[in-house]
């Protein structure tokens, strides 16, 4: 996968305010049915990962792994974040090809 691809648009989609970062804000996203994508790093807790992975399963929200926290934060111009929720359409069908 090349990084920089799905990290400029992570970064498009940060600032057209179209992703949430932060777990219990991503859950609600996934709740409430807005979440489009879920993008989690790959060196998250075990506890968060089954939480993540699990709300996605029920909700039918497709859910992506990225490499690491550092990655994922450095895409949307922030210190280390765990769990992204990406809540347009289209910027997550593009993510989803790119991170295949």
């Amino acid at each position: 996968m090349n990084s920089n691809q799905w990290m400029s648009l992570l970064g498009l989609a940060n600032r057209a305010r179209k992703i949430i970062s932060g777990e219990e804000l991503a859950l609600k996203e996934i709740r409430s049915g807005r979440a489009k994508l879920i993008l989690l790093s790959a060196d998250a807790s075990q506890n968060t990962t089954k939480k993540i992975t699990d709300k996605c399963n029920f909700y039918n929200v497709p859910l992506k792994t990225v490499e690491s926290r550092e990655l994922l934060g450095q895409a949307i111009g922030k210190e280390a974040r765990v769990v992204v929720a990406v809540l347009d359409g289209g910027f997550a069908r593009k993510l989803v090809t790119l991170l295949d």
